[in-house]
């Protein structure tokens, strides 16, 4: 009986052996399928771009309004009953363009009284100039006495001033009687009126009737600091700004929809006045304005050039951040394909682009996609901006 126990434990544990075997011998098959599961993951791939330095254009951007090259209130310099408003409000008009019509009746009466009384006048200078003449032959022959010559002469001058009097008399009338048609003073387009046809109007008076104003050109009224116009005017002198012959500027607009005005203006810097309060200064640039897109009032930024800047480095946005204090960065793959938190000195903005003066040397790479993926000091697969993909691995034969 002993001996058959004996047998049955030994048999049992050869058996576990054979388990044990077998576990072992599935587990190096499934190591072999999949080696090295538990190693370090791959390198992330970033897009980079390799800069390059180079000139860059310079611009300053300030904002403004437009203001209409030429505005005209109109305003009766006569009184009474309004007429006519003989306009379409919002149309263009033209300079000397009859806009209103003021009752003329009176006006007309006193003009033809004025007429009358300057008729008579000349008629009574002309008795009196008949009278000199005469007075002035006799009394060379005693013929009258030096008196009675002295009342003639005189008597035709008085008769000359009554007529001078009665002229200018007749002017007034003329110049009341014209004033009851009131004209466009500028060519523009005018803007609603501020009476209808009944309504009383008298000279002078401090409410205007309508406005008309010229928009073609137009001004845009710019606001700087008084230092950057120091500055510029200092580069204007020193050459390094572009002027023309006048020395004006060019300016280009972009208007409230972020779109860029098509036409180029000029810059006058003569036209600059200084606020005392604020210590701003407002620039006044001209832009021909034919298609009546740039209207008084709006808001735009102009762009105006400032020089041009060698050696600097164009970084585009999306690959330029910000550290907590607000120092700009950008990630550099090195030439361990490592990546560098490398912080840069930027002038400003130029389109999509930051102009970057300090920091970054041409050649070097800057990661522009996958920044979420780049750590600095950790690798990295760089593939250049505009490059195609890597082909894949042809697969083995069976």
């Amino acid at each position: 009986m002993k001996i058959r126990s004996q047998s049955r434990y030994r048999a049992a544990a050869l058996v576990t052996l054979g388990v044990l075997f077998l576990a072992a011998c599935s587990g190096g098959k499934e190591q072999g399928v999949a080696p090295g599961a538990g190693g370090p993951p791959p390198a992330p791939a970033v897009t980079v771009m390799t800069v390059a330095s180079g000139s860059v254009p310079m611009v300053t951007e300030l904002p403004g309004r437009t203001a209409p090259y030429l505005i005209a209130e109109l305003r009766p310099q006569v009184t009474g009953i309004l007429t006519q408003r003989a306009f379409d409000e919002g149309s263009e008009v033209k300079a000397g363009q009859v806009l209103y019509r003021i009752d003329d009746a009176p006006y007309q009466a006193a003009h033809d009284s004025a007429k009358a009384a300057l008729a008579r006048a000349e008629a009574n200078a002309q008795v009196a100039r008949s009278k000199a003449e005469r007075h002035a032959g006799l009394v060379k022959i005693d013929a009258v006495s030096k008196q009675a010559n002295d009342d003639a002469q005189a008597a035709l001058k008085q008769a000359q001033a009554e007529v001078a009097a009665a002229k200018a008399a007749l002017d007034k009338a003329r110049i009341d009687l014209d004033y009851t048609r009131l004209k466009s003073p500028i060519a523009g387009r005018i803007g609603r009126s501020a009476v209808t046809p009944g309504a009383l109007v008298t000279a002078n008076q401090a409410q205007a009737l309508a406005t008309v104003q010229q928009l073609d050109p137009i001004y845009v009224d710019l606001t700087q600091s008084s230092a950057d116009l120091l500055r510029l005017r200092a580069e204007i002198a020193a050459g390094r700004l572009q002027a023309g012959a006048k020395g004006e500027v060019p300016v280009r607009l972009i208007l409230e929809d972020g779109s860029e005005y098509p036409v180029e203006g000029r810059l006058a810097l003569s036209e600059v006045t200084v606020d005392a309060g604020t210590g701003s200064v407002t620039l006044r640039a001209r832009f021909a304005n034919a298609d009546g897109v740039l209207l008084p009032g709006m808001y735009v930024r102009a762009r105006l050039p400032q020089g041009t800047r060698s050696e600097a480095i164009l970084v585009p946005h999306k690959a330029l951040s910000r550290d907590p204090l607000g120092n700009a960065l950008v990630m550099v793959v090195n030439a361990e394909s490592k990546v560098e938190a490398r912080p840069v000195q930027v002038a400003q903005s130029l389109g999509s682009d930051w102009v970057v003066t300090g920091g970054l040397a041409a050649g070097e790479r800057i990661i522009v996609e996958g920044l979420q993926k780049a750590r600095p000091g950790t690798p990295v697969q760089a593939q250049e901006a505009g490059a195609g993909a890597p082909p894949a691995a042809a697969p083995k034969a069976s």
